[in-house]
């Protein structure tokens, strides 16, 4: 997540496109790391999650997203477990498989454990997801 968002000029490319980036072509050796998605065509987008949290105090359970595309397909993303703080910013870099193109929604999941189903109260103030440059809100 170091280089997140892409820098002005834009995200660099491998392959066919590399040719847009001389500047990072001239260093030698070197090392390039590329996320793929578990199923084809195996393309992947990051995406920076943050999540302000508001109600009760602390509680355990877990913050899942859910993301959805327009021709039904859905995959779900841990973004925090544990303990969880009122106010508390919860950030993650997360490598989605649903393209941002075709994205129809983004569900809030919040998972409380078996001792705190019936007491605790804990929600989402702002939820904040990055892609590149633009935001989703």
């Amino acid at each position: 997540g170091d280089c997140f968002p892409c820098p002005q000029e834009g995200c660099p490319m491998m392959g066919h496109y590399a040719d847009r980036f001389p500047a990072k072509l001239k260093r030698i050796n070197q090392k390039y790391f590329l996320n793929t998605a578990a199923h084809p065509p195996f393309t992947a987008w990051r995406r920076k999650v943050c999540i302000k949290l508001s109600g009760a105090k602390k509680m355990r359970g877990d913050i899942n997203l859910v993301f959805h595309d327009t021709e039904g397909k859905t995959k779900e993303y841990e973004i925090a477990s544990g303990v969880l703080s009122q106010d508390e910013v919860y950030t993650k870099y997360i490598d989605v498989e649903i393209n941002p193109n075709n994205t129809k929604k983004i569900e809030f999941l919040w998972n409380k454990t078996i001792f705190t189903l019936l007491w605790a109260r804990l929600g989402a103030e702002t939820v904040n997801i990055t892609h590149g440059e633009d935001g989703l809100r």
